[in-house]
């Protein structure tokens, strides 16, 4: 490319460089907007994780070209150059922006060299710089997935140079340029389909350029031939062999992108394109009219778009349509060009064939003459148009600047309209800052095209302004009634703003415009994949009535019966199938959707869950590992599986279990879930400052964290460290004053430790007020009793207690430590008692000292550590009963295995309400 660029001079190079720079300088400003949404944001292809043979199997938005839902464009080398750009700065935009610059330098340069060979130096120039500055390319080069555009441009320009060398002296064949030709086509097409459309030019070069043929000269020798007075000349002859080897190489690109395409067209919308849907002859009247609109654009670029779509340009349904004059006027005068180009000889009308191939042949695949396409009109599909309108120009410019008359005006001209096109690139740059500002400046231009309100309505939207979102939406349904989108973005607004009967009013205004079901009819073609979606939604807002759960099934169902292979049907479905407790139907619709789609972590990480419900934790943990295969940074597959292995009681699984939690922590740093399941492995572990260190950092991130506060105070008291649990205990108390596993723990801390009898019987009394037949809370207060020696009150206390416990042995042994005491006291009194009392006071301290143990084995309370499950998009904490030491009916370690059971079932419909409330 270097050598053919040779006789461009460098101050000729430094001067386009410095006009692009000028003109684009603020496009790094600009953020990901529009179709850069969808091919860099959301495609996985641009991940370094994603294999690159799958830039080769998906299409230009990463999906795969064998599904009927992607759009068919093939561009795996454009999407290479994003996974470069992905892998030096990752989501960046400015690199994004600074690339697309570049190419867009490069395009202009190596477009000189090509006006070069039909234009004289300084003409060529110009054509270049008006190429450079013209703002129909803003499209193309601030816009990050215009750099289709910009690579295909250059191989596409890049072959046609070669092509020019493939004339030897006494017009022999170079093959090697040729072949050279044919793989920079091939790498065109790989950045956009149009590239393929060189040969066609080279094909126009060869015959009226090289061989110098006119259209007359051609029509006689087919004559002469026709009557046998005349055979086909040599050079004709070696011309039809260099474009039959030009066409059997097109033919072959063509049979294999088709082979790509697997001979399915890309499905498109009436909203996309209407003419393509509309009857004759609005169709091809309306299609015709689009041309000279096309052109207009070129000559005007006053008024840029970024979306020409649904009803942007009404229909021309009559032939009486004004707008007819505009397509005569145009074809008038491209026919007039070109019978001048075609019929008479010169470097004049040899400069005009060539720039009328540059607009009309690159242009052909969007016209829709062959195959309609989902735009009306698209601004960055003129990128290459323009080279041939600029060429038009220049060409222009050079005879009136040749006459001395016209002279200066043409130089005032030419100036003005560098400077104007300059100062109109710059400022539409700024358009293309955000999604807001770009669909706004379309509004200005277009207030009757619904995608546009529809489109600055998402951008409200993200930014969670509902309320003014929802004023473009209903706008959006009152441009376009008949946009199955725009009620839907009414009917999800409305749902954002909590009004469920307005959101199904609107979602159901939607489906009453979807096609009617007809038994056995398929739909995938007519349907657009993002309408259907329609169903899911409305199912999704009603399944919340518990009432109504069979009605959002049947509305899975009917989205399915449209579209087998509606993914996301089959994984709502079977969210909906968990909630309606058929964890079985609910595994069929998962695996039925992993058909679909094997390389989805959300349906592995969703079929663990199924698992879970079935009490299968061997199967969901391998589905879980499943779905980290697939995306080693699924942060609920992380945190999940990290749970299920901790709740296992496996300790050989605990070390995987804390470096993915460690890993989730790492996505998350601000979710202190994470943090307290750390700190509760630690403590599994008997590590207690690192569990200390884990709790106090999740209370950091959540300061009325209940588990982690309960769990730290519980740590404290287990490590002899009781008087730091107290202001954990406070705190937890001030959050949670009815928490009454806290009030136990600290009552026995004061009764225990600060000896303050009263502190410790205002926690008991609180908890009998929260709970009058809690065994532990009112045993404890029977202890305080004692400890204040009013024995009647205790041995009523506990009496009281074993009749709401009367298996528990304990109780009946403090009973029975009070009623001996109670007994011992009475015989003493009946005898002579000691002066000073002293065996009256020892005998009270012996006894009481007794119950103090016994009760100190009840009131140190023990607890199997609270615990947590993901639940919804939120994290929940749930926590374990306090387990207590002393229980001769039951080993402690049954009363655990109890315990672990019911908290697990408790995570289990934790874990199922989440996916159900997942949308």
């Amino acid at each position: 490319l270097l050598e053919k660029m040779a006789d461009v001079s460098l101050k000729e190079a430094a001067l386009i460089v410095g006009v692009v720079a000028a003109c684009y300088w603020n496009s790094l400003f600009c953020g990901f907007v529009f179709d850069d949404v969808s091919a860099i944001l959301d495609n996985k292809d641009l991940h370094p994780s994603t294999p690159l043979r799958n830039l080769f199997q998906n299409d230009f938005w990463g999906t795969p070209m064998s599904e009927e839902r992607s759009h068919k464009s093939y561009r795996p080398l454009t999407v290479l150059t994003f996974r470069l750009n992905y892998l030096f700065s990752e989501l960046n935009a400015v690199s994004y922006h600074f690339l697309n610059l570049v190419f867009h330098v490069v395009v202009c340069i190596v477009f000189l060299k090509v006006c070069k060979l039909f234009l004289d130096n300084r003409s060529s120039i110009v054509a270049s710089l008006l190429f450079a500055v013209h703002p129909i390319h803003t499209e193309a080069v601030t816009g990050v997935v215009g750099r289709a555009e910009l690579l295909s441009s250059i191989f596409f320009l890049a072959a046609f140079l070669s092509y020019t060398k493939s004339k030897g002296p006494d017009n022999t064949i170079v093959w090697t340029p040729i072949a050279v030709t044919v793989f920079l086509v091939a790498v065109a097409t790989l950045c956009k389909e149009q590239g393929i459309t060189v040969v066609g030019i080279c094909c126009v070069y060869e015959v009226f350029i090289a061989q110098g043929y006119t259209l007359p000269t051609l029509l006689d020798t087919a004559v002469q031939i026709l009557r046998g007075k005349g055979s086909i000349p040599f050079s004709m002859l070696q011309t039809l062999l260099k474009l039959i080897v030009l066409m059997f190489s097109t033919l072959l690109l063509v049979v294999v992108r088709v082979q790509v395409i697997q001979s399915q067209l890309p499905v498109f919308t009436r909203f996309d394109n209407p003419a393509a849907v509309s009857p004759s002859p609005a169709r091809q009247l309306t299609f015709n009219y689009l041309l000279p609109v096309n052109a207009w654009l070129l000559l005007n670029p006053s008024e840029l778009c970024c979306d020409w779509t649904m009803g942007t340009i009404p229909l021309v349904e009559s032939l009486l349509d004004v707008r007819n004059v505009a397509t005569l006027t145009f074809f008038c005068f491209l026919g007039s060009l070109m019978v001048f180009s075609l019929r008479y000889p010169g470097d004049s009308s040899k400069t005009v064939l060539m720039a009328l191939c540059l607009i009309v042949l690159p242009f052909i695949p969007a016209s829709n003459l062959f195959f309609p396409v989902g735009f009306v009109v698209a601004e960055r599909v003129l990128y290459v148009p323009s080279m041939g309108f600029c060429i038009l120009v220049a060409h222009g410019w050079k005879k009136l600047s040749n006459k001395s008359v016209l002279r200066k005006i043409s130089w005032v001209c030419l100036a003005a309209v560098l400077f104007t096109h300059a100062l109109k690139t710059l400022h539409r740059n700024w358009d293309w800052e955000s999604e807001y500002t770009l669909f706004m400046s379309a509004l200005k231009v277009n207030k009757n095209n619904a995608k546009l309100w529809n489109n600055v309505g998402h951008a409200l939207e993200n930014e969670k302004n509902f309320e003014r979102a929802l004023q473009f939406f209903i706008q959006a349904t009152q441009v376009q009634p008949d946009d199955i989108g725009a009620h839907m973005n009414v009917g999800r607004t409305y749902k954002n703003l909590n009004k469920t009967k307005e959101a199904e009013e609107s979602y159901m205004i939607a489906k009453s415009l979807m096609p009617q079901i007809i038994p056995g009819k398929k739909y995938a073609a007519r349907v657009a994949p993002n309408h259907l979606n329609v169903y899911i939604n409305l199912a999704n807002l009603i399944r919340a009535n518990e009432s109504r759960l069979e009605e959002a099934d049947q509305l899975y169902r009917q989205a399915i019966s449209m579209r087998p292979d509606f993914k996301q049907a089959y994984i709502s479905r079977g969210e909906l199938l968990l909630k309606m407790n058929k964890p079985l139907k609910a595994k069929e619709a998962y695996l039925r959707a992993l058909e679909l789609d094997r390389t989805n972590a959300d349906l592995w990480y969703n079929l663990a869950i199924v698992y879970i419900e079935l009490k299968d934790p061997t199967e969901a943990l391998k589905n879980f590992n499943r779905a980290l295969e697939l995306n080693p940074t699924h942060k609920l597959a992380l945190f999940n599986s990290a749970l299920l292995m901790q709740e296992s009681g496996d300790a050989r699984l605990r070390p995987e279990a804390k470096q993915r939690l460690l890993h989730y922590v790492k996505e998350e740093p601000q979710d202190s879930n994470g943090y307290f399941n750390l700190g509760m492995l630690a403590m599994d572990d008997k590590k207690d400052m690192e569990a200390e260190a884990w709790m106090k950092k999740a209370i950091r991130l959540q300061p009325n964290f209940r588990s982690a506060l309960f769990n730290l105070a519980l740590l404290y008291s287990q490590t002899g460290k009781e008087l730091m649990a107290l202001p954990v205990l406070e705190d937890l108390l001030r959050y949670y004053p009815d928490h009454t596993k806290g009030l136990i723990l600290k009552g026995d801390i004061l009764m225990n430790q600060k000896k303050d009898i009263v502190g410790a019987k205002k926690c008991f009394e609180k908890i009998l007020e929260l709970d009058p037949n809690n065994v532990q809370g009112k045993h404890n207060l029977c202890v305080v009793y004692f400890e204040e020696r009013d024995l009647m009150k205790a041995e009523k206390c506990l009496v009281e207690t074993l009749a709401l416990a009367p298996h528990e042995e304990y109780i009946q042994r403090h009973l029975n430590i009070v009623r001996s005491k109670i007994a011992s006291l009475g015989a003493t009194e009946q005898s002579s008692l000691p002066s000073d009392g002293t065996a009256a006071t020892e005998a009270k301290k012996k006894s009481f000292q007794n119950l103090k143990e016994a009760k100190s084995e009840k009131t140190t309370t023990q607890s199997a550590a609270d615990n947590k499950k993901e639940h919804s998009k939120n994290k929940k904490p749930t926590e374990k009963s306090s387990v207590d030491r002393e229980t001769p009916k039951k080993s402690t370690k049954e009363i655990k295995d109890i315990e672990k059971k019911r908290v697990a079932a408790l995570k289990r419909l934790e874990e199922i309400e989440r996916i159900l409330n997942g949308e």
